[in-house]
């Protein structure tokens, strides 16, 4: 099974410390993320082997249609990963989009389909349905895009929350974006097999990460569908086990306590399943002080959730040497995850961690494609040598 390596643009801004906010709540990073920075991030992405770059979407980051757009000249290969709320415009007009981008970045489209978790975030871009209403839309837009960039003939659907008549492209995508889907509610996991590509999850356990693939794939199988899976970690990885450590307590330490507890009061008011599942690995920030041990905040062996303490969605992260972020890997990957999203703070940094040192720990468990593997990885920036990432 290849294995699919993905980086994110932190749109809202990035920072060595991590940043609270997001999944509804307001975002800033103290290292302001205007195109200039953009444009390094993305081409640190490329340079060091990620296939795409996930973008999010939200009031509280910028558009992420437009901003990949600026982006695509910037970049040779690397592939767009947006986000986009199927909610807040036409499904036509989304297909379309989706389309000229396809066409303008010669094939390096991908798209992540966010339903909204949030009903207050929805209320503002003026979208009033309730949380299982927003899903049954949702199946519905995804049937009318998919119908448009795969018929031949018009489209014309009369759904219980859309309708279209005579809808047809000038071109259709080529090849077809695939889609990447996520979600824990029983509502989601429906849409999911319907018709997502890559059902994506939030970073668990093995074993509750195991449960949401079986689950999944029994849903998908009922409907005769095959769908590929992945997650999204946050990374800290160093030459040594030890340093990684001591980053993540330098993270941690520079948390206030009240910043803390302001963001698990928020985050408490989610409707998100997902986020109410990430929010209970670390007890709501129970107990958390100044001076916590880092390793406290473990869910399992190098899987630290200390990152959720106050950032919404994905809020944990890989902690380890380059080697064992490259076996924790593995083991994700051996419960049937192709496509891993990845990110670390600061985003620009990191690329360059997992590219020197995480790479070639990968292609040295055989994680890598042939051609992947043969790569020379990029060195310099932050590791003197080849030998010193090895070691």
């Amino acid at each position: 099974m290849s294995l699919h390596f993905h980086w994110f643009l932190p749109t809202y801004g990035d920072s060595r410390n991590l940043i609270a906010g997001g999944h509804g709540s307001q975002m800033t990073g103290d290292r302001p993320a205007d195109l200039r920075y953009l444009k390094q991030l993305a081409g640190a992405a490329e340079i060091n082997g990620f296939e795409a770059v996930l973008t999010p979407a939200g009031l509280w980051c910028e558009d992420a249609w437009l901003t990949t757009a600026a982006l695509i000249d910037a970049t040779e290969t690397l592939k767009f990963l947006v986000a986009f709320r199927p909610g807040l415009l036409s499904p036509t007009l989304a297909a379309q989009m989706a389309t000229t981008f396809q066409y303008h970045s010669q094939g390096r489209l991908l798209v992540n389909v966010v339903t909204g978790g949030e009903s207050s975030e929805q209320r503002a871009f003026g979208d009033f349905l309730a949380k299982n209403a927003r899903y049954e839309r949702c199946g519905e837009y995804l049937d009318i895009v998919r119908r448009l960039w795969t018929s031949d003939e018009p489209v014309d659907v009369v759904g219980k929350h859309l309708r279209v008549e005579g809808a047809t492209l000038g071109r259709r995508p080529d090849p077809v974006p695939q889609v990447f889907f996520g979600g824990s509610s029983p509502a989601a996991g429906d849409v999911a097999a319907e018709y997502a590509d890559v059902y994506l999850t939030w970073g668990e356990r093995p074993d509750a990460v195991a449960d949401k693939i079986n689950w999944i794939n029994g849903l998908a199988a009922e409907r005769a569908r095959d769908v590929s899976h992945g997650i999204r970690f946050h990374v800290i990885a160093r030459e040594t086990s030890a340093q990684a450590w001591t980053e993540a307590e330098r993270l941690l330490s520079n948390l206030d306590p009240a910043t803390v507890a302001a963001a698990q009061q928020n985050l408490a008011q989610s409707e998100s399943e997902g986020q109410r599942r990430m929010s209970e690995l670390h007890n709501r920030g129970a107990g958390f002080a100044n001076g916590a041990d880092p390793r406290s905040l473990q869910i399992h062996p190098g899987v630290w959730s200390g990152v959720g303490l106050v950032r919404g969605g994905a809020g944990t992260a890989l902690v380890g040497s380059y080697d064992e972020v490259a076996e924790l890997i593995a083991e994700y990957s051996a419960l049937g995850l192709e496509h891993f999203v990845l990110s670390g703070y600061p985003h620009l940094e990191e690329a360059y961690h997992f590219g020197e040192g995480v790479r070639p720990a990968l292609a040295r468990l055989g994680l890598l494609d042939d051609d992947e593997a043969g790569q020379e990885p990029v060195r310099g920036a932050f590791l003197p040598t080849l030998q010193a990432a090895s070691s």
